[in-house]
């Protein structure tokens, strides 16, 4: 009995202690997320700041300082959104860590920008607003304000609720609300805008086609033969020189722009070249790998893992050239007119302003990106590299064929759309190939309504939240873009 006190006092010590390690875990993990906003706010003051050493000279404008801070801060969220869709897949097939794609992807979002981003960049948001209908060069800073300010909170706010959105459409919304708070309704190109709003059926559409088809080859050529790996051996080649084509294709005609401007059928022709000589590469490579490998589905997966990081990468270096205009579009409008006293429709990029923007979506992507890259990879349907490599090579190939039809189109709608696809065919696949197989064996068990709908591949939540997202992104950023704008023009303007 004499032992009994001091075994409870034991006790007594390790629960407190266990309990002094919770609390050490929780704080811990309601920590990180507070020194990544931490860093992103000190990187947004930065670049806010740093905009005096290079603008103006010696005299201070407060309006840049302001335009810089909301440009990174547009950045980051680019960053934390939209980047998601390059890298997504090749961490959802488990081909890419997640350290490994976000590694890949700030290096390549970074190159992209700094080395191949246009020089001139359109600071109405393709043509939303017909620029002589603003007033003066004050209401147009304020209007390119309230755009930057507007569409950054959007995008922050669909990365919050975990909905991969279009950063071009928030910033077109953007453009469009602040234009109509300006100018009025008859300022807005809305053709343009109806182009605009067709792209939210035409991206995912044609993107989730697409990749469907290219699943459905691979299955049928590859997956459903009897010997898999001498299938492999024929077809794999063939379909990393088309990814090589495509994307030399799609690299010539968007990614290169400060080394040579070339039309669509140069570009194609450059396409098949390479496609060529990577097919004359990769045909005995092929067949050395798949020495050896049993002749199992499982096995086929190891082929397709090189040419997946390669078109993840490439994607990321094409998105980096183009899309980061959407964070820096309305801030290089603002500097120019701050600089000259007046507006233009398009306007040269200056150098420190890509760096703002490259740097933020790399800083945005290793704060923040995890989220979205689940998302996208794992979260909507289960992905192989087989899989991942279809939603990457229809991400090019539409947006190739978009630009060729002259449509403008989302690459965050497009990417999405080619996980959509391959979901939805694979339910389809699956229901074809388990009724073929019910009929030609009676002893095969049906499956009852309620168990198959609990089957589906596609998980239907995200993928309304998905789409509610796509449908209101213009909506809703033009609407806090002109409130946003009547606020700033009431107490900041003349």
């Amino acid at each position: 009995m004499r032992n009994a006190k001091p075994s409870n006092q034991w006790k007594t010590l390790d629960r407190d202690l266990g309990r002094i390690g919770a609390v050490e875990y929780a704080t811990h993990y309601v920590a990180q997320p507070l020194v990544g906003f931490g860093i992103a706010l000190a990187f947004i003051v930065m670049a806010g700041l740093g905009s005096t050493l290079f603008f103006g000279g010696a005299s201070v404008s407060y309006v840049v300082i302001a335009a810089a801070a909301f440009g990174a801060y547009m950045a980051v969220n680019i960053g934390a959104n939209d980047v998601a869709n390059n890298m997504g897949p090749a961490v959802g097939a488990k081909v890419l860590t997640m350290g490994g794609a976000i590694a890949i992807a700030a290096i390549c979002e970074s190159a992209g920008a700094l080395l191949a981003g246009g020089d001139v960049v359109s600071t109405i948001a393709k043509g939303i607003i017909d620029p002589e209908s603003v007033a003066n060069s004050d209401v147009f800073i304020w209007a390119m304000m309230a755009a930057l300010i507007s569409s950054a909170l959007w995008v922050n706010l669909a990365t919050w609720v975990g909905a991969p959105v279009s950063t071009t459409h928030a910033v077109v919304g953007g453009v469009m609300g602040a234009g109509i708070a300006a100018a009025g309704f008859a300022a807005v190109n809305w053709p343009t805008m109806g182009l605009i709003a067709a792209s939210w059926v035409i991206s995912p559409v044609l993107g989730g086609v697409i990749a469907a088809i290219f699943l459905a080859f691979i299955k049928t050529n590859i997956v459903y033969q009897d010997d898999k790996i001498a299938a492999a051996r024929k077809w794999v080649p063939v379909l990393i020189a088309i990814m090589g084509g495509v994307f030399g294709t799609y690299l010539a005609m968007k990614g290169l722009k400060k080394i040579i401007d070339v039309d669509l059928a140069t570009a194609c022709l450059i396409g098949l070249g390479l496609g060529g000589v990577i097919y004359a590469i990769s045909a005995p490579l092929v067949r050395r790998q798949s020495e050896g490998l049993e002749n199992r589905k499982r096995a086929l997966k190891v082929m397709f893992n090189a040419p997946l990081i390669l078109s993840a990468a490439l994607l990321s270096f094409a998105h980096g050239a183009n899309d980061v205009a959407n964070a820096v579009g309305p801030l290089a409008a603002i500097v120019h007119a701050e600089s000259f006293g007046t507006f233009a429709g398009k306007v040269d990029l200056p150098t420190w302003v890509m760096v703002i923007g490259a740097f933020g979506i790399s800083f945005g992507l290793i704060l923040f990106g995890p989220k979205l890259i689940r998302m996208v990879g794992s979260q909507i349907t289960k992905l192989n590299p087989m899989r991942a490599y279809c939603v990457a090579l229809s991400a090019a190939i539409t947006v190739i064929v978009a630009s060729a039809l002259g449509l403008p189109v989302s690459s965050t709608h497009i990417a999405v759309g080619g996980v959509f696809g391959v979901g939805f065919f694979r339910e389809w696949d699956a229901e074809r190939r388990a009724r073929a197989s019910s009929a030609q064996r009676a002893d095969v068990k049906r499956v009852a309504p309620e168990e198959r709908r609990r089957r589906k591949l596609v998980r239907r939540s995200h993928f309304m939240t998905i789409i509610a997202a796509w449908v209101v992104t213009v909506p809703a950023a033009a609407a806090m873009s002109a409130l946003t704008f009547l606020v700033l023009d009431r107490f900041l303007g003349g």
